[in-house]
């Protein structure tokens, strides 16, 4: 480990950049930096093969993590005593299509993928065919009868394409506009996720979804989208679970423009219709998508890797830490090259933060509450391990006090700022605040929230099931670095983002992980409140998660 300055240098007390705070003496305590560091090396070296489902890369990864959980002193907390709960999932990759095409007056349009169009499907079938099934535009597909807004209308949906805009229908909102704060304004809810209009399309009948892209509301470029070639994944599902459309996707902005002006729409026009609260769904009328691919299946085994600390007062509340193992494996890149993508900060920094809460609690008293220490697979799927968990818990999620999720730590050294993610969703929030006070530091809005990273990390699947939940994702923001300040922080943003899910997100010598430290430090010390308490954290009114946990309420009398 080398870090840009020794750490007998750091002064026991630096002025913070607001006035009257000061900096505690190393407030990363009692995390260890260079361990940290020393467990990213490790998982994102060759051997473990980009850590990727499935494949050898994850057999030695949790066999890894299985040996830290034991070395640290943890019990086993997963299935049947041991350390693994068993992840099944549906691997699909869609193939060179026969077909895939618009029909209109009788003449046809080919749609190019990964030009015009981009295809996947969560259906364990062999073959995707639909054939001249008629699209409608439904505006940005939301239906949030608490926001008084429906843009479905009564429509009918059965055996047809929805079509949507991404994001929220306040995202472009000018001022004077009804839907002016609607939705948070440039703050995403959950309404504006390409997965909830998936899953309302399939809860309408709809046959197919597709969104059309624009960067500034995806919050990334075309090239993002077609990054996963065609492959999707999804944990396997009982048939008594509500079933995805056959085919969902993505339009290409200016491929989806010519399709609306082929059928005499503009779309530039119906971008701002969709913002008015009485905006009905149009038809393409006359226009047809026909879809005839090939589909390759696979049935997959991956684990959630689980240890814990039994609480010695409330043995069935439970406070949990949890990070992704998994990364994106070996792949070919743009040019035909095989690369592996090590996913050195994303996440192997969320693993080694949890290794070192995990050391933490286990070298003090025994906490009053069970914590859980998870390291989750298939998250860079689709929350997939983290879904799979919720769905069958191995402790009460009306008893789990919070989930904090590590996902994405910064390697540029202490800073004075700190970020929440979904600021105002819940009160473990605001003690992430008092937490980051203690330690010298101001916490602040992320700065770009109309990104929606609160719903894109494996917090997510708590939330909705109505756990209270931090996270902790350090692309939030330029930090206010202590050596450089915000210049330096940002320089270091700009920098990751451009190794974001690449091969060169892998370890360098150079990091200061102190900063990381930090990090892992705070969620350490508000979990340990919690995990030394009987106190119940809640949800803020207006979250959209409110609700389910009120349901749960006799159970934590």
């Amino acid at each position: 480990m080398v870090f840009r300055r020794p750490l007998m240098a750091v002064l026991p007390f630096v002025m913070c950049a607001v006035p009257g705070v000061v900096r505690a003496a190393e407030p990363w305590a009692p995390i260890d930096p260079a361990r940290m560091s020393a467990a990213i090396k490790v998982l994102a070296s060759p051997a473990f093969e980009g850590r990727s489902p499935a494949t050898a890369g994850e057999e030695k990864s949790v066999a890894w993590i299985i040996a830290q959980y034991q070395a640290i002193g943890l019990e086993p907390g997963g299935e049947n005593g041991g350390w693994t709960q068993a992840v099944p999932l549906l691997r699909t990759r869609v193939g060179a299509p026969s077909r895939l095409e618009v029909t209109m007056d009788g003449s046809s349009t080919a749609l190019i993928p990964g030009k015009d169009i981009y295809l996947s499907t969560l259906l364990p079938n062999e073959r995707i065919q639909i054939e001249g099934v008629p699209l409608v535009f439904v505006g940005y597909g939301v239906h949030a009868p608490e926001r008084k807004w429906d843009d479905y209308k009564g429509v009918d949906l059965k055996g047809k394409v929805a079509v949507f805009l991404v994001n929220d229908p306040d995202f472009d909102a000018q001022p004077g506009e009804a839907v002016a704060g609607r939705f948070g304004g440039r703050t995403m809810t959950y309404y504006g996720r390409w997965t909830y209009k998936y899953e309302e399309a399939a809860r309408r009948g709809a046959v197919a979804a597709l969104i059309v892209h624009d960067t500034p509301g995806a919050s990334y470029p075309w090239s993002t989208v077609i990054a996963p070639g065609q492959e999707a994944f999804d944990i396997v599902r009982d048939d008594s679970a509500e079933k995805p459309v056959s085919v969902q996707g993505w339009l290409e902005g200016d491929a989806a423009a010519r399709l609306f002006a082929r059928a005499g729409l503009d779309l530039a026009t119906l971008r701002v219709k969709a913002r008015d609260p009485g905006f009905k769904p149009v038809v393409l009328k006359g226009m047809g998508l026909t879809v005839d691919v090939p589909v390759s299946v696979a049935r997959l085994q991956s684990h959630n890797v689980i240890g814990k600390i039994t609480g010695a007062k409330y043995p069935d509340e439970t406070v949990m830490y949890g990070a992704h193992w998994d990364a994106f494996g070996v792949s070919r890149d743009a040019s035909g090259r095989t690369v592996m993508r090590p996913g050195a900060i994303d996440d192997g920094s969320g693993i080694a933060a949890v290794l070192e809460i995990a050391r933490a609690y286990r070298a003090g008293p025994v906490p009053e509450r069970t914590v859980m220490f998870a390291a989750w697979t298939a998250e860079e799927r689709g929350l997939l391990g983290s879904t799979w968990y919720v769905a069958h818990p191995l402790a009460p999620l009306a008893k789990t006090a919070a989930n904090f999720t590590i996902d994405v730590l910064q390697m540029a050294g202490p800073a004075h700022n700190a970020f929440v993610i979904g600021a105002g969703q819940d009160t473990l929030q605001d003690d992430l605040v008092t937490g980051a006070r203690d330690q010298g530091r101001v916490m602040q809005p992320e700065a770009k929230p109309e990104r929606g990273a609160f719903y894109r990390a494996d917090h997510l699947p708590f939330a909705r099931a109505g756990v209270p939940v931090v996270a902790v994702m350090d692309m939030a923001g330029a930090y206010d670095l202590v050596t450089g300040g915000v210049p330096a922080g940002d320089a270091w943003l700009q920098a990751y983002m451009k190794c974001y899910h690449q091969a060169c997100d892998s370890w360098s010598a150079s990091w200061d992980l102190r900063g990381a430290a930090e990090d892992a430090a705070l969620v350490y010390a508000v979990g340990r409140r919690m995990a030394f308490s009987h106190d119940w954290p809640q949800w803020k009114t207006g979250s959209e998660f409110a609700g389910v946990r009120a349901e749960t309420e006799q159970e934590r009398k």
